[in-house]
């Protein structure tokens, strides 16, 4: 039987926090941390309103709203500073050893981004692991935490609780979403965040120890 370990990709396998915040300290040193959390709140916001739009497009609206909200100007070309620095956002530290790992013990492992398919080609260079499949929203027509990208994964490739894992970062992308649609999850609750943990089968901080952990979630679900 084949066995897949889907992942998004953003938050969980590549530090999107720090890529956001980088390329917002380009434009205005010192407030990036700061207007992070702005823009966290226009993405969703962003990608819900037209689920169809790219994901440039949608890092570009966002930070645009994000200045406007702040006060601060952008030049012409400068709300393109996120989809320019993209490929270059660095990866977590456990996510080589832990995608090598699953792999090592049988498991495909997937990729569910929202983000699009030139984009996560540049960033599957930085994750040095093979990729066995992607989805991503510009492939789904839709943004998670929408339910597309999950049920066209398991069209594709033939996959249903009994065989499936996803291990996502995001409570609101994935792990909620997820659980609708009755898919086994891993919450890999790097920020410490306060939601509820029953929306997971199990949660880990980060992916040390994650094979284990999937092994289990696998076993009692089947």
């Amino acid at each position: 039987m084949i066995r897949w370990a889907t992942f998004d990709c953003f938050g969980t396998l590549v530090d999107w926090r720090h890529g956001i915040a980088t390329g917002i300290e380009l434009l205005f040193p010192g407030r990036g941390a700061e207007l992070l959390e702005v823009y966290n709140r226009f993405e969703p916001q962003v990608q819900a309103e037209t689920p169809v739009r790219r994901y440039r497009e949608v890092l570009a609206e966002s930070l645009r709203r994000t200045a406007a909200e702040a006060g601060l100007e952008l030049g012409p070309d400068d709300a393109s500073v996120l989809g320019t620095g993209l490929p270059y956002w660095p990866v977590f530290p456990d996510t080589r050893a832990a995608l090598a790992r699953l792999r090592e013990a049988g498991w495909r492992v997937a990729l569910l981004t929202n983000c699009d398919r030139d984009l996560i080609g540049e960033t599957q260079r930085r994750l040095a692991v093979p990729i066995d499949a992607i989805v991503t929203a510009e492939d789904a027509g839709e943004y998670k935490p929408g339910h597309g990208p999950f049920r066209r994964f398991a069209a594709a490739f033939e996959a249903t609780a009994g065989n499936w894992v996803h291990i996502a970062q995001s409570h609101f992308h994935d792990m909620v979403p997820a659980r609708a649609l009755g898919i086994p999850r891993v919450w890999v609750n790097r920020h410490g965040d306060p939601r509820d943990p029953a929306v997971a089968d199990a949660v880990l901080p980060g992916l040390d120890g994650l094979l284990p952990v999937v092994e289990r979630v696998h076993a009692a679900a089947r």
